[in-house]
Protein backbone atom coordinates (compact mmCIF):
# COMPACT_ATOMS: atom_id res chain seq x y z
CA UNK A 1 0.00 0.00 0.00
CA UNK A 2 1.31 3.09 -0.66
CA UNK A 3 0.82 6.66 0.62
CA UNK A 4 0.83 9.49 -1.71
CA UNK A 5 3.58 12.27 -0.87
CA UNK A 6 2.09 15.41 0.82
CA UNK A 7 3.68 18.44 -0.38
CA UNK A 8 5.28 20.51 2.57
CA UNK A 9 6.96 24.05 2.74
CA UNK A 10 10.72 23.55 2.54
CA UNK A 11 12.44 25.09 5.26
CA UNK A 12 15.51 25.43 2.98
CA UNK A 13 18.71 27.76 3.86
CA UNK A 14 17.66 27.78 7.77
CA UNK A 15 13.42 27.24 7.56
CA UNK A 16 14.08 30.30 4.82
CA UNK A 17 11.01 28.74 3.18
CA UNK A 18 8.57 28.28 6.05
CA UNK A 19 9.48 31.64 7.36
CA UNK A 20 8.45 33.10 3.96
CA UNK A 21 5.04 30.95 3.63
CA UNK A 22 4.21 32.81 7.72
CA UNK A 23 4.47 36.23 6.23
CA UNK A 24 2.49 35.63 3.51
CA UNK A 25 -0.31 37.05 4.93
CA UNK A 26 1.44 40.26 6.97
CA UNK A 27 2.62 41.09 3.27
CA UNK A 28 -0.28 40.99 1.59
CA UNK A 29 -2.19 43.00 4.31
CA UNK A 30 0.46 45.37 4.16
CA UNK A 31 -0.01 45.60 0.15
CA UNK A 32 -3.62 46.48 0.60
CA UNK A 33 -3.12 49.03 2.91
CA UNK A 34 -0.45 50.39 1.08
CA UNK A 35 -2.00 50.57 -2.32
CA UNK A 36 -2.21 54.06 -3.86
CA UNK A 37 -6.44 54.14 -3.68
CA UNK A 38 -5.47 53.83 0.21
CA UNK A 39 -3.22 56.93 -0.19
CA UNK A 40 -5.28 59.36 -2.50
CA UNK A 41 -8.12 58.59 -0.36
CA UNK A 42 -6.76 59.02 3.16
CA UNK A 43 -5.49 62.54 1.47
CA UNK A 44 -8.29 63.68 0.37
CA UNK A 45 -9.79 62.53 4.05
CA UNK A 46 -6.92 64.91 5.43
CA UNK A 47 -7.71 67.47 3.56
CA UNK A 48 -11.82 67.75 4.07
CA UNK A 49 -11.28 67.17 8.10
CA UNK A 50 -8.23 70.21 7.94
CA UNK A 51 -10.46 73.13 5.52
CA UNK A 52 -12.60 73.34 8.66
CA UNK A 53 -9.89 74.45 11.17
CA UNK A 54 -8.07 76.66 8.62
CA UNK A 55 -11.36 78.19 7.94
CA UNK A 56 -11.60 78.97 11.79
CA UNK A 57 -8.20 80.15 11.84
CA UNK A 58 -8.76 82.13 9.21
CA UNK A 59 -11.97 83.62 10.24
CA UNK A 60 -10.29 84.60 13.62
CA UNK A 61 -8.36 87.29 11.97
CA UNK A 62 -10.43 88.49 10.04
CA UNK A 63 -12.28 92.32 11.26
CA UNK A 64 -15.90 91.83 12.78
CA UNK A 65 -17.64 93.29 9.64
CA UNK A 66 -15.71 91.04 7.30
CA UNK A 67 -16.85 87.97 9.18
CA UNK A 68 -20.51 89.18 9.17
CA UNK A 69 -20.70 90.10 5.57
CA UNK A 70 -18.81 87.37 3.49
CA UNK A 71 -17.02 83.77 3.96
CA UNK A 72 -13.85 83.10 5.40
CA UNK A 73 -12.96 81.94 1.72
CA UNK A 74 -12.67 85.62 0.11
CA UNK A 75 -9.56 86.48 2.14
CA UNK A 76 -7.54 85.48 -0.58
CA UNK A 77 -8.47 88.32 -2.82
CA UNK A 78 -8.57 90.61 0.57
CA UNK A 79 -6.04 90.07 2.82
CA UNK A 80 -7.43 92.27 5.41
CA UNK A 81 -6.22 90.50 9.21
CA UNK A 82 -6.33 91.81 12.51
CA UNK A 83 -5.34 90.48 15.67
CA UNK A 84 -8.38 92.93 17.54
CA UNK A 85 -10.51 89.57 17.89
CA UNK A 86 -7.84 87.94 20.18
CA UNK A 87 -6.62 91.36 22.26
CA UNK A 88 -10.60 91.37 23.15
CA UNK A 89 -10.81 87.50 24.09
CA UNK A 90 -7.98 87.78 25.68
CA UNK A 91 -9.20 90.73 27.19
CA UNK A 92 -11.68 88.49 28.99
CA UNK A 93 -11.44 88.49 32.59
CA UNK A 94 -13.36 84.99 32.65
CA UNK A 95 -11.37 83.47 29.89
CA UNK A 96 -8.26 82.62 32.30
CA UNK A 97 -10.48 81.35 35.15
CA UNK A 98 -12.36 79.16 32.74
CA UNK A 99 -9.14 77.78 31.47
CA UNK A 100 -7.37 76.84 34.92
CA UNK A 101 -11.31 74.96 35.30
CA UNK A 102 -10.92 72.97 32.37
CA UNK A 103 -7.72 72.44 33.76
CA UNK A 104 -9.13 71.08 37.32
CA UNK A 105 -11.95 69.38 35.29
CA UNK A 106 -10.06 67.75 32.77
CA UNK A 107 -7.01 66.05 34.48
CA UNK A 108 -9.07 64.01 37.23
CA UNK A 109 -12.04 63.17 34.84
CA UNK A 110 -9.29 61.13 33.51
CA UNK A 111 -7.31 59.75 36.09
CA UNK A 112 -10.41 58.33 38.01
CA UNK A 113 -12.37 56.42 35.62
CA UNK A 114 -8.63 55.25 34.28
CA UNK A 115 -7.89 53.66 37.89
CA UNK A 116 -11.62 52.49 38.20
CA UNK A 117 -11.82 51.00 34.74
CA UNK A 118 -7.78 49.28 35.41
CA UNK A 119 -9.20 47.77 38.06
CA UNK A 120 -12.69 46.38 37.03
CA UNK A 121 -11.19 45.36 33.93
CA UNK A 122 -8.58 43.14 35.67
CA UNK A 123 -11.19 41.77 37.54
CA UNK A 124 -13.49 40.63 34.62
CA UNK A 125 -10.36 39.00 32.62
CA UNK A 126 -8.32 37.25 35.22
CA UNK A 127 -10.54 36.98 38.82
CA UNK A 128 -13.44 34.31 38.81
CA UNK A 129 -16.71 35.39 40.59
CA UNK A 130 -20.52 34.83 40.37
CA UNK A 131 -22.23 36.45 37.71
CA UNK A 132 -18.76 37.85 36.23
CA UNK A 133 -20.21 37.39 32.69
CA UNK A 134 -23.83 38.71 33.21
CA UNK A 135 -22.17 41.80 34.65
CA UNK A 136 -19.90 42.38 32.18
CA UNK A 137 -22.48 42.33 29.39
CA UNK A 138 -24.42 45.10 32.24
CA UNK A 139 -21.37 47.21 31.58
CA UNK A 140 -20.71 46.88 27.57
CA UNK A 141 -24.63 47.99 27.24
CA UNK A 142 -24.03 50.95 29.12
CA UNK A 143 -22.48 52.35 26.05
CA UNK A 144 -25.61 51.94 24.03
CA UNK A 145 -27.41 54.39 27.13
CA UNK A 146 -27.57 58.12 25.60
CA UNK A 147 -25.73 60.42 27.72
CA UNK A 148 -29.21 62.65 27.48
CA UNK A 149 -31.02 60.34 29.53
CA UNK A 150 -29.05 60.07 32.48
CA UNK A 151 -28.57 63.79 32.94
CA UNK A 152 -32.21 64.54 34.42
CA UNK A 153 -31.68 61.90 37.43
CA UNK A 154 -27.81 62.52 37.74
CA UNK A 155 -29.23 66.40 38.28
CA UNK A 156 -31.56 65.13 41.15
CA UNK A 157 -29.00 62.79 43.02
CA UNK A 158 -26.22 65.21 43.25
CA UNK A 159 -29.00 68.19 44.61
CA UNK A 160 -31.54 65.84 46.72
CA UNK A 161 -29.61 62.58 47.37
CA UNK A 162 -31.40 59.27 48.17
CA UNK A 163 -34.26 58.89 50.68
CA UNK A 164 -35.89 55.81 51.75
CA UNK A 165 -38.78 55.36 54.05
CA UNK A 166 -37.85 58.75 55.79
CA UNK A 167 -34.49 57.99 56.08
CA UNK A 168 -31.27 60.07 54.12
CA UNK A 169 -29.43 57.55 52.78
CA UNK A 170 -27.27 59.81 50.32
CA UNK A 171 -27.68 63.83 50.96
CA UNK A 172 -26.20 64.67 47.44
CA UNK A 173 -22.89 66.70 46.29
CA UNK A 174 -24.19 70.08 46.83
CA UNK A 175 -21.62 71.01 49.76
CA UNK A 176 -18.70 68.87 48.41
CA UNK A 177 -16.68 71.26 45.78
CA UNK A 178 -17.62 73.04 42.74
CA UNK A 179 -15.57 70.14 40.67
CA UNK A 180 -17.05 67.23 42.21
CA UNK A 181 -20.19 67.29 40.43
CA UNK A 182 -18.43 67.47 36.61
CA UNK A 183 -15.79 64.84 38.10
CA UNK A 184 -18.07 62.09 38.61
CA UNK A 185 -20.22 62.61 36.08
CA UNK A 186 -17.18 62.61 33.35
CA UNK A 187 -16.25 59.42 35.35
CA UNK A 188 -20.05 58.02 35.25
CA UNK A 189 -20.31 58.71 31.43
CA UNK A 190 -16.46 57.13 30.47
CA UNK A 191 -16.72 53.82 32.80
CA UNK A 192 -18.25 51.62 30.23
CA UNK A 193 -15.85 51.76 27.13
CA UNK A 194 -12.94 52.14 29.55
CA UNK A 195 -13.69 48.98 31.37
CA UNK A 196 -14.32 47.66 27.49
CA UNK A 197 -11.27 48.55 25.72
CA UNK A 198 -8.85 47.49 28.76
CA UNK A 199 -10.90 44.45 29.35
CA UNK A 200 -9.95 43.51 25.87
CA UNK A 201 -6.16 44.38 26.28
CA UNK A 202 -5.62 42.89 29.26
CA UNK A 203 -7.40 39.81 28.57
CA UNK A 204 -4.79 39.75 25.70
CA UNK A 205 -1.86 38.90 28.47
CA UNK A 206 -0.63 35.27 28.14
CA UNK A 207 -2.15 32.85 30.98
CA UNK A 208 1.31 31.74 31.45
CA UNK A 209 2.83 34.56 32.58
CA UNK A 210 -0.03 34.89 35.23
CA UNK A 211 -0.33 31.38 36.40
CA UNK A 212 4.04 31.56 36.21
CA UNK A 213 2.92 34.70 39.31
CA UNK A 214 0.41 32.89 41.23
CA UNK A 215 2.92 29.85 41.09
CA UNK A 216 5.39 32.33 42.91
CA UNK A 217 2.75 32.72 45.17
CA UNK A 218 1.68 36.16 43.65
CA UNK A 219 -1.92 37.67 45.09
CA UNK A 220 -3.85 39.65 42.96
CA UNK A 221 -2.40 43.20 43.61
CA UNK A 222 1.47 42.06 43.09
CA UNK A 223 0.11 40.42 39.56
CA UNK A 224 -2.01 43.84 38.74
CA UNK A 225 0.95 46.27 39.45
CA UNK A 226 4.10 44.71 38.55
CA UNK A 227 2.62 42.23 35.60
CA UNK A 228 -0.70 43.63 34.51
CA UNK A 229 -0.54 47.48 34.80
CA UNK A 230 3.17 48.17 33.15
CA UNK A 231 2.00 45.43 29.81
CA UNK A 232 -1.32 47.69 29.82
CA UNK A 233 0.81 51.17 29.58
CA UNK A 234 -0.53 51.75 26.07
CA UNK A 235 -3.50 51.17 26.09
CA UNK A 236 -3.96 52.63 29.58
CA UNK A 237 -2.41 56.13 27.69
CA UNK A 238 -4.22 55.63 24.55
CA UNK A 239 -7.79 55.95 26.47
CA UNK A 240 -6.40 58.82 28.76
CA UNK A 241 -5.69 60.46 25.53
CA UNK A 242 -9.42 60.12 24.34
CA UNK A 243 -10.86 60.79 27.64
CA UNK A 244 -8.70 63.91 27.58
CA UNK A 245 -9.83 65.49 24.63
CA UNK A 246 -13.76 64.60 25.30
CA UNK A 247 -13.40 66.13 28.76
CA UNK A 248 -11.96 69.10 27.51
CA UNK A 249 -14.08 69.87 24.38
CA UNK A 250 -17.45 68.64 26.31
CA UNK A 251 -20.24 71.44 27.06
CA UNK A 252 -23.22 69.45 27.87
CA UNK A 253 -21.86 68.30 31.04
CA UNK A 254 -20.74 71.40 31.74
CA UNK A 255 -24.16 73.54 30.94
CA UNK A 256 -25.62 71.00 33.59
CA UNK A 257 -22.99 70.38 36.05
CA UNK A 258 -19.89 73.28 35.89
CA UNK A 259 -21.49 76.60 36.73
CA UNK A 260 -20.56 79.55 38.70
CA UNK A 261 -16.49 79.46 39.58
CA UNK A 262 -16.75 76.00 37.53
CA UNK A 263 -17.03 77.04 34.58
CA UNK A 264 -15.13 75.17 31.76
CA UNK A 265 -13.78 77.30 29.07
CA UNK A 266 -16.34 75.62 26.30
CA UNK A 267 -19.13 77.08 28.82
CA UNK A 268 -17.32 80.32 29.11
CA UNK A 269 -17.29 80.20 24.69
CA UNK A 270 -21.05 79.70 24.98
CA UNK A 271 -21.94 82.46 26.99
CA UNK A 272 -19.42 84.91 25.01
CA UNK A 273 -21.63 85.74 21.87
CA UNK A 274 -23.98 87.83 24.29
CA UNK A 275 -27.72 87.56 24.65
CA UNK A 276 -28.73 88.11 21.10
CA UNK A 277 -25.53 86.64 19.87
CA UNK A 278 -23.82 90.49 18.93
CA UNK A 279 -20.49 89.15 19.73
CA UNK A 280 -20.60 86.15 17.92
CA UNK A 281 -17.51 87.39 15.71
CA UNK A 282 -15.51 86.72 18.75
CA UNK A 283 -16.01 82.69 18.73
CA UNK A 284 -13.51 81.84 16.21
CA UNK A 285 -10.96 83.21 17.98
CA UNK A 286 -12.24 82.29 21.14
CA UNK A 287 -12.27 78.50 20.16
CA UNK A 288 -9.08 78.63 18.60
CA UNK A 289 -7.79 79.60 21.80
CA UNK A 290 -9.51 76.48 23.21
CA UNK A 291 -8.20 74.29 20.83
CA UNK A 292 -4.59 74.64 21.36
CA UNK A 293 -4.24 72.29 24.07
CA UNK A 294 -6.06 69.52 22.35
CA UNK A 295 -3.91 70.08 19.20
CA UNK A 296 -0.77 70.05 22.00
CA UNK A 297 -2.16 66.61 23.36
CA UNK A 298 -3.40 65.27 19.89
CA UNK A 299 0.22 66.09 18.21
CA UNK A 300 2.56 64.95 20.84
CA UNK A 301 0.78 61.63 21.84
CA UNK A 302 -0.95 60.23 18.27
CA UNK A 303 1.35 57.18 18.13
CA UNK A 304 -1.06 56.26 21.27
CA UNK A 305 -4.36 56.82 18.89
CA UNK A 306 -3.57 54.21 16.92
CA UNK A 307 -2.97 51.44 19.93
CA UNK A 308 -5.83 52.66 21.56
CA UNK A 309 -8.09 51.58 18.19
CA UNK A 310 -6.49 48.57 17.99
CA UNK A 311 -5.97 47.19 21.86
CA UNK A 312 -7.96 44.08 21.96
CA UNK A 313 -9.21 43.93 18.36
CA UNK A 314 -6.96 40.54 17.55
CA UNK A 315 -6.47 37.55 19.56
CA UNK A 316 -2.95 35.55 19.14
Amino acid sequence: MSVAPVDLPVADKGGKGAIEVAERPVKRTKRRLTSRGATIASLAIAILWTIPTFGLLVTSFRPQAEITRSGWWEVFGKWDLTIENYQTVLANPDLSMSFINSIAITLPATVIPLVIAALAAYAFAWIDFKGKDLLFVGVFALQIVPIQMTLVPLLSLFSRGIHVGGDTIFEGFRDAGPYTQVWIAHSIFALPLAIFLLHNFISEIPREVIEAARVDGAGHGQIFFRIVLPLTVPAIASFAIFQFLWTWNDLLVALIFANGSASPITRTLAELTGEFGQNAYLLPAGAFLAMIVPLVVFFALQRFFVRGLLAGSSKG
